[in-house]
């Protein structure tokens, strides 16, 4: 069967390197003829340690293995059809198979059907998704969602663009979403859910705008072999959805007060964007909460990043990104036994991961990637007895950071496409365990370079990493083709 699935892959795919998000086909009115894409490709890693630099494995929605070499074969198809004259009622469906790890591993990154009525949405399946404003190519990574963990399956309603709030003249806009994911088993808690929701406004028109917004995600239900049952009914649902304190069963101690149930987290965002026919500017700020302690002008920690696009056709410079990066405040003015730890939590000890990447941004070190740095750190076994996992401590075992991370998008003679990454951090672990008790360097750095071939439809992308400091240095590169079927 392996050889099976290895002559299916070659046989589709050329080789390539770091898959690229290809123009949205789907942008404005649907059509129904013309509107099938198929896409395949073959990604080359090969690194000089046993694992990855940052950059060819973070932000690839878990499409890239953690490993010193491997080929990662893939097949897209996308379709999308109008439903009526106008366009206003679609629908739209599409995958990506992937199969890597030498290849042993197939999975469906993709794999979705979404149905909408102008910027309403319904969605059901894996869809690839990034929350906030930052821009999704130069970002280091939003601190929700950040494309750097293969997609949730969830089911969504959205209105996944900013409309004019009636009887305000266009002046004021909304957007947002409201969903039910489901974390699967390779959890500490099995069979886990993921409430989501997200409500943005903005005010302005034309040049000058102003938004602000809020994410809330919160795990909730499931349960483990060795753990009294965790409550999941509709009333503790709502409970979940308004974080109401309540009683879910994962208190065990009587005589401490039933906490909110689940494992909450959010995100405030703000920004002012100014646009021209020529230039867009963004300067945008995250704030990141879980308990909700973290609700105070006393906290520090953000994401603070200014992006700018350039809008002329072919430019030198298309993008770029400055973001500065401070989570080592976590609400330190608390007593240390309350204090939150970013990602972590008591109960639901997996915290905000999916299927071992961090769903968050990925400059925060989970044990998996840590077993890379450090001799005394291994990945937790979720299936192991909740005794020998608690007492090794919390799964992120590096969330406290600051950093500056740089990012470009730009043409070389209107032949080359290329992006550029370069951030700097410094690693000052979490409040509870070791390995990191001193602040610890580390430089993440990244060039791409995308040649669209001469041969209609075959694209050429190739990569270099180079990762130092105290987590240790380190090489990679990437390589290979995409191949738009629709282009031949």
């Amino acid at each position: 069967m392996r050889l099976v699935k290895t002559i299916f892959f070659i046989g589709l795919s050329m080789p390539v390197f770091a898959q690229q998000s290809p123009e949205n086909p789907f942008s404005g009115p649907p059509r129904f003829t013309d509107s099938l894409q198929v896409q395949a490709g073959v990604t080359g890693t090969v690194a000089s340690k046993d694992y990855q630099p940052l950059w060819l494995t973070a932000k690839r929605f878990g499409t890239i293995s953690d490993r010193k070499s491997d080929l990662s074969s893939h097949i897209m198809l996308r379709n999308s059809h109008a439903l009526d004259a106008n366009g206003d009622f679609y629908l739209r469906y599409g995958f990506n198979l992937y199969n890597n790890n030498h290849f042993s591993e197939t999975f469906f990154e993709e794999g979705y059907v979404k149905a909408g009525y102008r910027n309403w949405e319904l969605r059901a399946g894996r869809y690839e998704e990034i929350s906030g404003e930052a821009d999704p190519d130069l970002s280091s990574g939003a601190w929700g969602i950040s494309g750097n963990a293969l997609p949730i399956p969830k089911v969504s309603i959205a209105l996944k663009d900013y409309v004019n709030v009636p009887f305000t003249n266009g002046w004021l806009q909304v957007k947002g979403q409201f969903s039910h994911g489901w974390m699967g088993d390779q959890q500490y808690i099995k069979g886990s859910y993921l409430h989501e929701k997200m409500l943005y406004l903005r005010i302005g028109k034309e040049r000058l705008r102003v938004y602000g917004g809020i994410q809330h995600y919160a795990l909730w239900g499931g349960n483990r072999f060795d753990l009294p049952p965790i409550k999941s009914s509709f009333s503790n649902y709502w409970d979940v959805l308004i974080g109401k304190v309540s009683d879910d069963g994962t208190v065990i101690n009587t005589e401490i007060a039933p906490n909110r149930p689940g494992d909450h987290r959010g995100v405030l965002e703000g920004g002012i964007q100014w646009e021209t026919d020529n230039i867009k500017l963004l300067l945008y700020n995250q704030s990141m909460f879980e308990t909700g302690q973290n609700i105070d002008l006393k906290n520090t920690d953000r994401l603070l990043g200014l992006s700018y696009v350039n809008k002329k056709e072919e430019p030198f410079l298309e993008k770029a990104t400055i973001e500065f990066i401070n989570t080592k405040k976590m609400n330190d003015w608390l007593p240390l036994r309350v204090r939150e730890s970013y990602y972590n939590n008591g109960v639901y000890l997996t915290g905000w991961e999916y299927r071992g990447n961090i769903i968050g941004t990925p400059l925060f070190i989970n044990r998996n990637r840590g077993s890379k740095y450090f001799d005394n750190v291994e990945p937790f076994d979720w299936n192991a007895p909740k005794d020998s996992i608690v007492k090794k401590g919390w799964n992120i075992i590096n969330n406290r950071v600051t950093g500056l991370h740089l990012g470009a998008k730009y043409n070389i003679a209107n032949v080359l496409k290329a992006r550029t990454l370069v951030t700097f951090t410094r690693n000052f672990g979490n409040y509870h365990t070791e390995p990191i008790t001193t602040a610890m360097t580390q430089w993440y750095t990244l060039q791409e370079i995308i040649w669209p071939t001469p041969v209609k439809g075959i694209t050429v992308n190739a990569g270099l990493a180079f990762d130092w400091g105290d987590f240790g240095g380190n090489t990679g590169g990437m390589l290979g083709i995409q191949w738009d079927l629709n282009g031949l």
